[in-house]
């Protein structure tokens, strides 16, 4: 039962890191057995690890037909930024209402910290990260450990299409926005104004529908582009 466990723990890390990438394009039916075979398990505790990622939102499953990779559309894409909006702004409100002074100094202190890095880094995988470390800590001034992690899940959701969004931005002229708005929202936490820090948060985060549409149809680009 243990290597069992430790089998299907193996598989899931192995298809979420599949799945939040879109190594299996967007409604494709998963090959059971030759997944079984790339990732050396039974069928089993792949089964299991599938199982898992169809709960948390990455596969979906049909009845008599298999597992399949979750659909990439604009809608969905909206309903997830605009849940992600609604989780910060309520960890922000929650940590500005009961974060102590030296957690709200500490988050200030790591803006300062990786400003210059932040600013010259051209590996965009690594400013995805800076850029979701920074919110995942904001976050975590609320203390609220289940609100973190439904937010985790959602930027883990949606991490293809911002990694697109960010390279377009980067090509374009004031690319330093992202980061000025990380400072206007810490310095809103700082002062513990409440209204400044969700008004800085939305306008950072909410997407309107023609973008979101662009930015899906940029992503399908991206996909679909031969090797």
């Amino acid at each position: 039962m243990k290597d069992d466990l430790s089998s299907a723990d193996r598989a899931y890390e192995a298809l979420r890191e599949m799945a939040i990438g879109f190594d299996f394009k967007p409604g494709e039916r998963l090959n059971e057995s030759a997944l079984s075979k790339t990732l050396a398990v039974s069928r089993t505790p792949l089964r299991e690890a599938l199982n898992r990622l169809v709960a948390e939102g990455f596969l979906t499953v049909s009845p008599g037909r298999g597992f399949f990779c979750r659909a990439l559309s604009p809608g969905q894409v909206l309903e997830l930024y605009q849940i992600r909006s609604g989780l910060e702004t309520e960890a922000v409100l929650r940590g500005i209402a009961q974060a102590d002074d030296s957690g709200i100094a500490a988050l200030c202190a790591h803006l300062d910290a990786t400003e210059e890095t932040y600013a010259n880094c051209t590996d965009l995988p690594e400013l995805l990260r800076m850029d979701e470390e920074f919110h995942m800590r904001l976050a975590g001034l609320s203390g609220n450990g289940e609100l973190c992690r439904m937010l985790r899940n959602v930027y883990e959701r949606i991490r293809y299409v911002r990694l697109i969004n960010l390279r377009q931005l980067r090509s374009q002229p004031g690319s330093g926005e992202d980061r000025t708005a990380h400072r206007r929202i810490a310095e809103a936490v700082r002062a513990r104004d409440s209204a400044g820090a969700v008004e800085a948060l939305r306008r950072h985060i909410e997407r309107r529908s023609e973008e979101t549409r662009d930015l899906v149809r940029l992503a399908y680009s991206e996909l679909y582009v031969p090797d």
